[in-house]
């Protein structure tokens, strides 16, 4: 069974998931060790929709894997058909990490280590628009919500080994 945690940049998929498990499999850098770049220098040389075909085939290759895992997408996974359909498939194992704008935002706002190209490209009220069109994929294909505004990454890792 495989375990797909969904979420807007900054929401602690990433965390959360090497938290949980040995078996954890975290897309975005599977997609940075496989282009031999950051996913932000694949932007720009080559542009989004080549990005997302990556990100699209390698979430069909990880949900098709035998085995339990927990995944963690990108953030911009649930934009492409595609992939909600993989992800409707595995129902009762999405769960969406979800916080409030603002966390978010000051979160990626602070974070030195990933500059994340969709918030550098846009303003403040532009990057509000993606999160709220994104927030009603998240919520239409998640099984559990967590609010992580709040919670400790431990608090968040006993919530989801309790389900």
């Amino acid at each position: 069974m495989t375990k797909v945690l969904l979420g807007f940049m900054g929401a602690g998929k990433t965390t959360i998931g090497s938290f949980l498990d040995d078996n954890f499999l975290d897309m975005d850098l599977i997609i940075e060790e496989r282009i031999g770049m950051s996913i932000s220098q694949f932007f720009t040389d080559h542009g989004e929709a080549a990005f997302r075909q990556i990100e699209s085939d390698l979430l069909e290759e990880l949900m098709s894997k035998q085995g339990d895992f927990i995944v963690s997408t990108g953030g911009g996974v649930v934009i492409s058909e595609k992939n909600r359909v993989l992800l409707r498939a595995n129902r009762k194992n999405n769960i969406l990490l979800s916080a409030s704008f603002e966390v978010l935002y000051n979160r990626i706002k602070n974070d030195k280590v990933f500059q994340r190209p969709l918030f550098l490209n846009n303003s403040k009220e532009d990057f509000h628009g993606i999160f709220e069109r994104r927030m009603t994929l998240y919520e239409g294909l998640s099984d559990l919500i967590i609010n992580v505004d709040n919670r400790s990454p431990k608090e968040i890792v006993h919530i989801i080994k309790s389900i």
